[in-house]
């Protein structure tokens, strides 16, 4: 995502600029604190730069997944695939199991996300024991779709105008596929299991979010392409949990 690719490299150019500012470097063509100063002036009108840029609209151009009835449209997303060495029952079994703790840097990165604050339960803070997408269901998301051992789908309200009552426990799939006002911006995640050519599968996770106005969306766009970078990396090693356990778990 190279808007998200454009806030960092302003971010780092702003982080650079300070530690210039406190100590200069001539050998960097920054002898002096003033052009320091410029350097993360610089970075700053880069990061602003990535954080408004408003983000394109795309569609499904028709139905292929059930993500696609619940997710049709979508203004962010991102995509991650893996091929794992096990049937589709058994990494679909993976998927709706694995925990937190079996995630590498799941724990640390919620943590940095949440700015090191207790939350209740939920995607951000699971339980030790709990499968993580029944801690996300618990925490504000709702089963789209379940369909073993093919395809997945959890949706959430991610963004809602102030003043709007609490929506958990009233969401529901019909509810969620029906028109929304203003101000909202929702957030919906599948995993899709495919079988391959070699007695395998290939699992890929995507997660699609759409605004309804555009300050929904200017609001979303900013908190998005911060946490990028994060997010992608919580995926990757979410699936990379997965195929653990799939290719472990007893035949």
């Amino acid at each position: 995502m190279w808007e998200s690719a454009v806030t960092w490299a302003g971010l780092v150019l702003l982080v650079v600029g300070l530690a210039l500012f406190v100590r200069p470097v001539a050998r960097l063509r920054v002898p002096t604190r003033g052009r320091a100063l410029v350097v993360a002036a610089a970075g700053v009108a880069l990061a602003l730069t990535g954080l408004v840029l408003p983000g394109s609209e795309f569609r499904a151009p028709r139905p292929q997944s059930r993500l696609d009835l619940f997710a049709p449209t979508w203004q962010f997303h991102e995509v991650h695939e893996l091929r794992i060495a096990a049937p589709p029952a058994r990494v679909y079994d993976a998927v709706r199991h694995v925990r937190a703790d079996e995630i590498a840097l799941f724990n640390l990165l919620t943590w940095i996300r949440r700015g090191g604050q207790p939350l209740p339960p939920g995607i951000l803070s699971p339980g030790a024991d709990d499968p993580l997408l029944d801690a996300a269901v618990r925490g504000g998301f709702v089963w789209l779709a379940d369909q073993a051992p093919r395809e997945l789908v959890v949706g959430a309200v991610v963004i809602a105008p102030p003043g709007t009552p609490s929506l958990r426990g009233t969401l529901t799939p019909e509810r969620y596929r029906q028109p929304w006002p203003d101000g909202f911006a929702l957030a919906t995640m599948h995993f899709l299991v495919r079988a391959d050519d070699a007695g395998g599968s290939v699992v890929t996770t995507e997660t699609r979010v759409w605004a309804s106005s555009a300050d929904a969306r200017r609001r979303f766009a900013a908190y998005w392409r911060v946490i990028y970078p994060g997010s992608a990396l919580i995926r990757r090693m979410w699936l990379r949990a997965i195929a653990t356990r799939a290719t472990l778990q007893p035949r």
